[in-house]
């Protein structure tokens, strides 16, 4: 007897910036104790943190059956970076940036833990992106300048998401449909989002 999983239709919306110039910066938003470092020690642990506390609520599932190993290759990938927001001291959010050569280089992953939204750290912290985006290539591989700085963001995500990524002037280029298997809660942990 076979059962198949439920799955549920996902729009993946894919934005790219050509240019420099075509991002529109956010500043820190005023009186709060907001301060972006860089995780410069590949943390497995850290890392997977990060994208369940981000993503647990809106159902990130493409990286919780990932093993030990896994994690870890990616996060110790040269030209893979990892920039933390801290509210007071407190993880709010990350953006995970990945070289991929010929001056390229992808937002994978951006996102605010949900005690942070709606508080104007994410447009700061996704500008803060962008620009070390900007420069990535020439850092990691000595090569030529970053060309173009792409991400996807998808119907899963928060209802701010697509208008902070226009809004920091990211332009469309592809739309698509994917069938994903439905998951009821993937975490951080057991019924965190019940």
């Amino acid at each position: 007897m076979s059962t198949t999983q439920p799955t549920t239709d996902v729009t993946i919306w894919s934005l790219e910036q050509t240019s420099p110039d075509d991002h529109t910066p956010v500043p820190p938003p005023p009186g709060d104790d907001l301060r972006i470092v860089r995780a410069e020690v590949p943390s497995p642990e850290f890392s997977r943190f990060l994208y369940t506390a981000v993503g647990g609520d809106i159902r990130w599932t493409d990286r919780l059956p990932w093993s030990y190993a896994q994690w870890r290759q990616v996060v110790e990938r040269p030209g893979v970076e990892t920039w933390v927001a801290y509210d007071r001291g407190t993880p709010a959010g990350y953006v995970e940036l990945e070289a991929q050569g010929e001056g390229t280089v992808e937002i994978v992953y951006f996102g605010l833990i949900p005690a942070f939204r709606g508080r104007r750290i994410g447009g700061h912290l996704l500008s803060y992106g962008i620009q070390r985006a900007w420069d990535l290539s020439e850092r990691h591989s000595g090569a030529a300048p970053t060309k173009r700085v792409w991400l996807h963001t998808c119907s899963k995500d928060g209802p701010h998401a697509m208008d902070n990524y226009l809004k920091r002037g990211f332009r469309l280029f592809d739309t698509k449909i994917e069938a994903e298997p439905e998951v009821a809660n993937p975490g951080p942990w057991p019924g965190a989002h019940a």
